[in-house]
């Protein structure tokens, strides 16, 4: 797999908690820092992409339909 270098600062305490991590198991911090952010990537992307629907929701910019609509176009109307 191919990498890209990048720069982060993250607080003393929490590197402090890589640095035992990765002694005591004998894998690298950045292993541990790969995991957490691969871990975390989908949440993120999901829950920022609800938040710009309901952004464009709010702004007008998302098409909408009624229940009735809905119901109709999934041939479910009565």
């Amino acid at each position: 797999m191919a990498t890209a270098a990048t720069a982060l600062r993250i607080p003393e305490d929490l590197a402090a908690r890589y640095d035992r991590l990765a002694k005591t198991t004998g894998r690298t911090k950045t292993f541990y820092m790969n995991e957490a952010l691969a871990e975390s990537i989908d949440r993120l992307e999901y829950e920022y992409g609800i938040l710009k629907k309901v952004e464009d929701w709010r702004a007008g910019r998302l098409e909408t339909v009624s229940l009735d609509e809905l119901e109709e176009s999934l041939g479910l109307a009565d």
